[in-house]
């Protein structure tokens, strides 16, 4: 099958969508598939305002004869960027059948960023991105609920895996001290100075980079800030870590708590979706609203129990799961539904 994957977020940024489409690709074309991607790397690009790592596509013209060139079985929208919407634009205008997803918690992060722009505003957003897709994919259950309570329809559940070659439980030399490791962008919508605040024994490490760096660096003099770092590298540092804090109070998944414990690390994090569906309270992680308490009992799991549970997930079984919700192009057509068919929550 022809698939076509439509992403405004691509390699070299590093983040949990990149990680989640690069390991499908893959899966996808050992299962024997033909996959084009159409991501910022194809076209001439700006970067995105207050956040220059992000480049925007903008000779969004060229999106629709890259579609029709490649002659796809379906299609597929990974995002809601200028690239997503040129797609959908184009796709809508000839009756034809797609899928979508939602990656992130996209009014929140707005809300976070902004906070005098309006939750609502942000969810009416997604209703139209999304209004005419025929699968509107979601990582777990308890996003489905949460974004149908806000008018989304034909929600799917499309769940994630964790590269368990890659990330293992390794040999190195122990620690004297705790080390606490923080792994994702350094951003506001990660709440990244609820743990950078917290009083804890030995170490802070944090990896990963992003706009609110050179701020937490000055902030945080005692913390130890490494960047990004990608592959064997990263998963030596998920191996040395005593817990994964994982303070974000809006991602909707978190691949970076399965990379943990696929390497035996626990993790520390709030009680709210994401850690919810990902984590085993007092199994593999401990979740609590008092984050110090979460990372100091996290220190009491084992390790082996961790890693033994992330071993039940992987990416072939994820791309299966993608393929199982995809509609052909030349199926049952796309019609957008009027405005008021979607109730405005």
């Amino acid at each position: 099958m022809r698939i076509l994957i439509v992403s405004d977020a691509w390699l070299p940024q590093v983040n949990g969508v990149v990680t989640s489409l690069h390991a499908l690709v893959t899966e996808l074309e050992d299962l024997g598939h033909q996959v084009l991607l159409l991501s910022p790397q194809s076209f001439r690009c700006r970067p995105c305002p207050s956040y220059p790592e992000i480049p925007l596509a903008w000779d969004l013209w060229r999106v629709g004869p890259m579609i029709e060139a490649f002659q796809p079985d379906c299609v597929h929208l990974a995002t809601e960027g200028p690239l997503g919407w040129a797609a959908r634009r184009w796709l809508v205008k000839r009756g034809l059948a797609f899928s979508s997803a939602i990656h992130t918690r996209f009014p929140e992060y707005v809300h976070g960023r902004w906070p005098w722009v309006p939750l609502s505003w942000g969810y009416a957003f997604l209703r139209l991105f999304h209004r005419p897709s025929r699968a509107v994919l979601v990582s777990t259950e308890r996003m489905r609920e949460t974004f149908a309570s806000h008018g989304l329809t034909r929600l799917s559940l499309w769940r994630k895996g964790v590269d368990t070659a890659l990330f293992r439980p390794l040999v190195l030399p122990s620690s004297e001290q705790p080390v606490f490791l923080y792994v994702g962008r350094l951003a506001t919508e990660k709440n990244l100075q609820a743990f950078l605040d917290l009083e804890l024994p030995g170490e802070m490490w944090v990896v990963g980079d992003g706009p609110l760096r050179d701020e937490l660096v000055a902030r945080y003099p005692d913390a130890r800030f490494f960047g990004y770092r990608q592959g064997e590298e990263l998963a030596r540092f998920y191996a040395q870590a005593s817990v994964l804090v994982f303070p974000s109070l809006t991602d909707t998944y978190g691949l970076v708590m399965l990379e943990a414990l696929a390497c035996g690390t626990p993790v520390a994090a709030f009680p709210v979706a994401g850690p919810l569906d990902v984590l085993e309270p007092g199994v593999t992680g401990c979740l609590d609203e008092d984050l110090q308490r979460a990372c100091l009992t996290a220190l009491e799991l084992d390790r082996e129990r961790c890693a033994e549970r992330a071993g039940w997930l992987s990416w072939r079984s994820s791309a299966l799961e993608f393929l199982a919700r995809q509609p052909l192009l030349d199926g049952q057509p796309c019609v957008e539904p009027p405005l008021n068919a979607v109730p405005e929550l």
